[in-house]
C-alpha cells in the first residue's frame, strides 16, 4: 500500500517537473480568496489560450521544480497556489495580470519563463506584450515595410515620368 502510494507521488512529481521543462511559461499564483465562479471564470479564460491551470500540492512542487532545476521556486511556493503552463511564453501572464487587475484576491507570486526563474517584474512586462498572433501580425509589417515603401518610391518616379512625357 505504502508503495502505490510512493510511486503515485513520484509519478505527479514527474508529471509537473515534465510541464515545467516543456513549458516556454510557467506562472505561480496564490487563488485564496478567489470565490468558485471566479476561479472558474479565470480557468475559461486561460483555457481559451491554451494554458493549463492546475492546483498541486507545495510539496510536489517542490521537488518538482528542484527536479527540473529551478529550486529557486521554493521560497514561492507558500500558501494555496495554483500554476499556469503554456507553450506560449507570453500568455499565462497576460491572461494572470489582466483577471489580477479585477480581481484583488489573486496575487502572482514568481514564474519560470524560457528556462528562468522570473520574478512579478518580468510576468508584468511579459503581461503587456500581444498574444503570439499579435507578435507575428506585427513582424510581418516590419517585414513589409520595406518592399511597401519601395513599391511608392517606384510608383513616384513612374508618375513622374508619365507627367514629363505629358508635358
Amino acid at each position: 500500500m505504502k508503495e502505490a502510494v510512493l510511486q503515485a507521488k513520484q509519478e505527479l512529481v514527474t508529471e509537473i517537473s515534465d510541464k515545467f521543462k516543456n513549458s516556454s511559461s510557467s506562472v505561480i499564483v496564490e487563488y485564496r480568496g478567489l470565490s468558485v465562479a471566479e476561479v472558474t471564470e479565470l480557468r475559461r479564460e486561460l483555457r481559451e489560450e491554451g494554458v493549463d491551470f492546475t492546483v498541486y500540492k507545495n510539496s510536489m512542487v517542490v521537488r518538482a521544480a528542484e527536479d527540473a532545476g529551478y529550486g529557486d521556486l521554493k521560497e514561492s511556493l507558500t500558501g494555496p497556489n495554483a500554476f499556469a503552463f503554456s507553450e506560449d511564453a507570453v500568455a499565462p501572464a497576460r491572461v494572470l495580470a489582466k483577471f489580477a487587475k479585477t480581481h484583488s484576491a489573486l496575487v502572482i507570486k514568481a514564474g519560470v519563463v524560457e528556462g528562468e526563474v522570473v520574478g512579478i517584474d518580468t510576468i508584468t512586462k511579459l503581461s503587456k506584450l500581444p498574444n503570439r498572433d499579435g507578435m507575428i501580425s506585427m513582424f510581418l509589417s516590419c517585414l513589409q515595410a520595406p518592399i511597401r515603401d519601395f513599391a511608392c518610391v517606384v510608383s513616384a518616379v513612374r508618375d513622374q515620368k508619365q507627367e514629363q512625357e505629358q508635358a
